[in-house]
């Protein structure tokens, strides 16, 4: 088996194209592809896509799409199986010349009832042998008109047995394998066989994916061996849990992976969230991805189940806003204002970056950022409560004096703030008395950041509208 520091490292992601790809979808993709990244191997993207009747090409665009926005790009591929047929029918007919299948004609009526008997008689289900050759065996009579599937041969004695990089060593008894179907009566291959294929003719040297794997891979490490393979290093990974402790899937109220692009998370925040579901570095919670890919191995991988928490995905987003450029977050602001009817100018698209960087510490998600930013470009609708409050009937001469001073000077921060001190002390007031009714009128709620600051943010005319309209 494969021994790590021997060889290049290259590892692969091949999902299934039969449904979108979700959080956990994707950190199955995440590990491999920081792997290869931490230690400057190859990182390989193969779409298994043989399950035609559930394959869809939407499914796949899905893929492609949140690994591109999750900066996962994979060094070789998609390669996609279904295109690969004949060189599975290749190896399927070596292996029939050197005796490593046999043909099966038992019937799926058959399969069904020896089951039952085995399962009636509490003894594990699997198919009996019915057809596998043996010296001095004779096999049944070959039934008319009926195609076969083919069976590998699987070793009768011995054991499987590999070091897990995360369930540690496995071993399992040949015994307790029964032989499985290789390739269905149409002649095309099964899973276990084309993924063996695949990762032989691919030079796959380690393969980190989902626990629900574990069950498949003595069968497969026996049918590398069989084909004259160096099995690769497996690690596979716990379960990823949804937010009321059920296994995510779509069928449990898992989102497509493009659904949190959407929802304004950023594709940094998404890697270290991901991450941290089922590999820490020590007990650092916020990194960037060039961190990750630096700290990243397979001894720091997790042994239990990890369960997603949107809130915790939230505060993780929230972390990474604060420290991405504004220059980036305007570039992802801007068609989420286009996507809302609004059309910025370019001398507004210019303050687009210091729109961002004044508000984004307030926010979660670029969505949320885009909320505020919106306020600068469209007339707000003060709540009656905060009017009430904050816009008195003793504050309006001064709120009207301040629109009148701001007429008067040049618009810039220092020119505004210079105003407000003014009126503040014409009219012997406080600094949260005007202060408050202006961010009310203004930005629609009493909570902003520094006045002076906002209001420069604002196109001059439409500040000074706002505070007249009361």
């Amino acid at each position: 088996m494969t021994t790590e520091n021997s060889i290049r490292v290259r590892t692969r992601f091949a999902p299934s194209p039969t449904g979108f790809i979700h959080l956990g979808n994707i950190r199955s993709a995440l590990y491999p592809w920081a792997f290869a990244r931490s230690t400057g191997g190859d990182f390989i993207l193969r779409i298994e896509d043989t399950d035609q009747a559930r394959s869809t090409q939407a499914s796949v665009d899905v893929i492609l799409e949140g690994m591109a926005w999750l900066g996962m790009v994979p060094d070789e591929g998609p390669f996609y199986q279904m295109a690969r047929m004949d060189r599975y029918r290749e190896v399927l007919a070596q292996m029939k010349e050197k005796g490593l299948v046999y043909p099966c004609y038992m019937s799926v009526e058959a399969l069904d009832s020896l089951r039952e008997a085995q399962m009636a008689a509490k003894q594990k289900p699997r198919y009996d042998g019915t057809w596998r050759p043996e010296p001095g065996k004779v096999l049944p009579s070959i039934p008319e008109g009926v195609k076969p599937v083919w069976r590998f041969k699987n070793p009768t004695d011995g054991v499987v047995a590999w070091d897990d990089k995360v369930k540690g060593r496995i071993e399992i008894a040949n015994a307790e394998l029964d032989d499985l179907v290789i390739a269905r009566p149409d002649g095309t291959p099964t899973y276990n066989f084309c993924v063996v294929v695949d990762d032989i003719d691919m030079g796959i040297t380690h393969v980190i994916r989902g626990d629900d794997h574990v069950n498949n891979t003595p069968r497969q490490i026996n049918i590398f061996e069989a084909l004259g393979g160096q099995p690769p290093l497996y690690a596979h990974l716990p379960t990823v849990l949804n937010e009321v402790g059920e296994k995510m899937s779509k069928r449990n109220g898992a989102k497509a992976v493009t659904q949190f692009r959407d929802e304004g998370y950023l594709p940094e925040a998404m890697i270290n969230y991901l991450a941290r579901l089922g590999w820490s570095h020590g007990d650092d919670e916020v990194f960037s991805s060039q961190q990750f890919l630096a700290w990243f191995d397979l001894d720091h991988l997790g042994r239990s189940a990890a369960q997603f928490d949107e809130a915790k995905l939230r505060w993780v987003n929230a972390q990474h806003m604060k420290t991405t450029d504004d220059e980036v977050l305007a570039a992802l602001v801007l068609p989420q204002l286009h996507a809302r009817g609004l059309n910025p100018s370019p001398e507004e698209i210019g303050r687009l970056p210091a729109m961002c960087g004044l508000l984004k510490d307030r926010c979660e998600t670029t969505v949320a950022l885009t909320d505020w930013v919106v306020s600068f470009f469209n007339p707000v609708t003060p709540a009656a409560a905060d009017l009430e409050k904050y816009v008195t009937p003793e504050v309006t001469p001064a709120i009207h004096a301040m629109a009148d001073a701001l007429a008067a000077v040049d618009w810039t921060r220092e020119q505004i703030s210079a105003c407000m001190k003014t009126v503040l002390s014409t009219h012997s007031l406080k600094m949260p008395q005007l202060a408050m009714p202006i961010r009310v009128l203004v930005m629609g709620t009493p909570n902003t950041p520094s006045v002076d600051a906002m209001l420069a943010l604002h196109e001059k005319k439409n500040v000074i509208e706002r505070l007249r309209s009361f």
